[in-house]
């Protein structure tokens, strides 16, 4: 979190990229109206743990920023939908990482959003 916090402009759209992307691959691919949002969340939270899983499994590098970029996105991701899952209640701390996840995950999509609308107006 620390290098984000320093980051440059472009480094933190670079962030914000690789988080929206992250939090899109681990949606649900068909929408069931018979799920509510909290069992949603968990779904993608659960999908985000497994590529984090994966992903440290795998790791080879720890010198290659763009991997440990993804890596770092997933795990934010899972604890953003963790959260809004409601599944740190008991844990006070992760509740409130939860929360700066939920944050980051939606300025990067929101950051995301505003960048393609800007992209679509200038074509």
């Amino acid at each position: 979190m620390h290098s984000y916090l320093t980051s440059t402009d472009e480094q933190k759209r670079r962030y914000y990229q690789v988080i929206a992307g992250a939090a899109a691959a681990c949606q649900p691919e068909v929408s069931n109206p018979s799920l509510d949002n909290e069992k949603l969340a968990n779904e993608s939270a659960e999908v985000a743990i497994k590529v984090l899983k994966s992903r440290v499994g795998q790791a080879r590098d720890e010198h290659d920023q763009l991997a440990v970029l993804i890596t770092d996105a997933y795990a934010t991701v899972a604890i953003a939908y963790r959260r809004a899952a409601a599944a740190y209640t008991a844990d006070k701390e992760m509740e409130r990482l939860g929360t700066a996840a939920v944050h980051l995950v939606t300025i990067a999509n929101s950051y995301i959003n505003a960048e393609s609308k800007w992209v679509e107006t200038e074509t």
